[in-house]
């Protein structure tokens, strides 16, 4: 398998302060793997820091080869927050073809065979059913397959997707889970899946990356989702429960961790 990340004692500070350390990986190009980590572990800002968004402190990142931001056409991302559109009369087709080619001036001319990658991404993200819909009519279960369906313009490589899963409901969640996967079985892409919710993903992974304290480990489920594991990331008495084919984490005093309240 061909490397898509590589990342050696990568440190990332803002404002001043750590908000990881020491962070080494590697993920190879067709992997679907799992981030996960309480709030203010640092996923999304390890998210930006592949794209080129955030400089590293100390270490090194590289993706396909190259510094980060110098390969993100390479790159599809979906950002956890997205832009305020609810109320625009735009179609979700139109909402596609706003980003492709967004890297030139002028609005985006819509040729053959730009139309036909729109409408290839949109039936890709499973939301060719409501393409021609405005925008602000949909579910929130249908904006988010749109918002995959942008990810998907130009054919990217490495998918990043943070917190795709917020404020879905279970059935909507698993459409959406079962889409991208269909879609890293299709195109062979990379996933860089950013969630708080272990469970839904059970199954799905090939591997998962665990941010928590400043610290962070890779590897799969039935490694890295182990008492002591998570113990010695957290740097406190953790407890991994399984039941009824689920995972919970609760701390040693016995409330449950913020990372498990969504899982």
């Amino acid at each position: 398998m061909t490397n898509c990340i590589f990342l050696e004692q990568v440190e990332i500070r803002l404002g001043g302060a750590q908000i990881f350390s020491q962070l080494s990986a590697e993920i190879q190009q067709g992997e679907f793997i799992g981030v996960f980590g309480p709030n203010g572990a640092g996923k999304s800002t390890l998210a930006k820091s592949i794209l080129g968004l955030l400089p590293v402190a100390s270490g090194k990142i590289s993706v396909f080869g190259s510094s980060p931001g110098r390969n993100n056409h390479l790159i599809g991302y979906m950002p956890q927050f997205r832009t305020n559109l609810e109320n625009t009369a735009l179609s979700a087709f139109s909402m596609v073809a706003a980003v492709a080619h967004g890297n030139r001036w002028g609005l985006p001319w819509q040729g053959i065979t730009l139309k036909k990658e729109i409408l290839e991404v949109l039936k890709l993200a499973g939301a060719m059913e409501y393409a021609h819909r405005p925008f602000s009519v949909l579910s929130g279960g249908q904006k988010h397959h749109v918002a995959l369906a942008q990810a998907l313009v130009g054919k990217p490589r490495l998918l990043i997707l943070d917190e795709p899963l917020a404020s879905l409901d279970p059935g909507n969640q698993m459409r959406l889970i079962q889409c991208i996967k269909k879609i890293q079985t299709s195109t062979g892409a990379t996933i860089l899946f950013i969630a708080h919710d272990i469970n839904p993903l059970l199954g799905i992974m090939d591997r998962i990356l665990y941010m928590a304290g400043g610290n962070a480990a890779i590897g799969s489920v039935k490694r890295i989702l182990t008492s002591q594991a998570l113990s010695e990331l957290y740097r406190a008495e953790i407890h991994v429960i399984r039941a009824e084919g689920r995972i919970f984490i609760v701390a040693a005093e016995g409330n449950v961790t913020e990372t498990a309240r969504h899982a």
